[in-house]
């Protein structure tokens, strides 16, 4: 089974929708064109990763084009064979004039319930608080996400650039107000930074969840307290080695964690800058991770148990493991 509960709506636009789009706003293709400019050459660090996921923002200024590219996303997940996604992204960086937080939200939870139609793959929307912005502006992308709890917004996350703004206590008041209105909550957290900020992430924000995470696996201590308090790593083996948080890919800690009892689930993060979709990440868990059968089984129910999805979605798909 594949359930993708790690992926960003800003890293799955397709070339060939940027390039309509640009040419729409008369943007000026780039030298080697829009797959070369979305796409890593190698990997490098978290800052440049970032900076190539940002070169798609220019295409999320309107509804209709936000609409379009969230049922691609959708429609892409479906073609890869994913059976659940869980798509996250962070609206108040593609607010306009009269285009709003609530705009920018409604327009991609129509997408999503157009590739939902389209594909029967059920799906959902985790919004992002980013670390770059302020205490207010985090609490409006909040409350923007709390308003639509229930109409496709599952869970609340917290994404950027950890490096540069380690802090958590800043958006205390953002995760707050999601998990009051019964958001699922996830955070980026230990990626870039230490081991304890995976912990800072559960106590100050409320996480069950942790992004990446990759480096626990730095700090026996933290290693055991994740296993412990069941906190569930979210892994995105390709990813985590373009960012530099693990040096290869097989040297990726999913592994450690596994043995250490650690609960993990997948994701693909962003599959245009990667070149790696989530059949792919499945691949590198049974081949260069060294994954058995019993273990992807292990990570496809904690997956179902960990996801932010409906009741109804969630009973259907443990019936489908338990099928196989």
């Amino acid at each position: 089974m594949l359930i993708n509960l790690h992926t960003h709506l800003e890293g799955r636009v397709r070339p060939t929708t940027a390039a309509e789009l640009a040419a729409r706003a008369g943007t000026p293709a780039p030298p080697r064109g829009w797959q070369e400019a979305i796409r890593l050459d190698a990997p490098g660090d978290l800052t440049a990763y970032l900076a190539k996921v940002s070169s798609t923002y220019p295409f999320f200024g309107s509804a209709d084009a936000l609409a379009r590219i969230t049922r691609e996303a959708v429609e892409d997940a479906a073609a890869d064979g994913q059976d659940y996604l869980e798509l996250r992204f962070g609206p108040a960086t593609h607010v306009r004039d009269r285009f709003g937080l609530d705009d920018v939200v409604a327009a991609a939870l129509d997408g999503l319930h157009d590739g939902v139609r389209a594909t029967g793959m059920p799906a959902g929307l985790v919004v992002a608080a980013l670390r770059v912005h302020d205490a207010e502006l985090n609490a409006a992308v909040a409350r923007a996400a709390a308003r639509r709890a229930g109409d496709g917004v599952l869970g609340f996350d917290l994404a950027g650039d950890e490096l540069r703004y380690p802090d958590l206590t800043a958006y205390a008041e953002a995760f707050a107000l999601a998990r009051a209105a019964g958001l699922g909550i996830t955070c980026h957290a230990a990626e870039a930074g230490p081991a304890h900020a995976a912990q800072d992430a559960v106590r100050l924000l409320g996480a069950t969840r942790i992004g990446h995470g990759a480096h626990i696996a730095d700090a026996p201590d933290v290693m055991r307290w994740a296993a412990d308090h069941g906190i569930v790593v979210e892994v995105c083996p390709t990813s985590n080695w373009y960012t530099g948080a693990t040096p290869a890919l097989h040297h990726h800690p999913a592994p450690r964690f596994l043995a250490a009892g650690i609960p993990l689930v997948l994701g693909d993060d962003n599959p245009a800058q990667t070149g790696s979709p989530l059949s792919a990440e499945a691949e590198i868990l049974t081949g260069a991770l060294g994954f058995t059968t019993a273990d992807r089984a292990a990570l496809d129910a904690t997956s179902v148990a960990a996801a932010f999805m409906d009741d109804s979605v969630r009973h259907d798909l443990r019936a489908r493991l338990a099928a196989v």
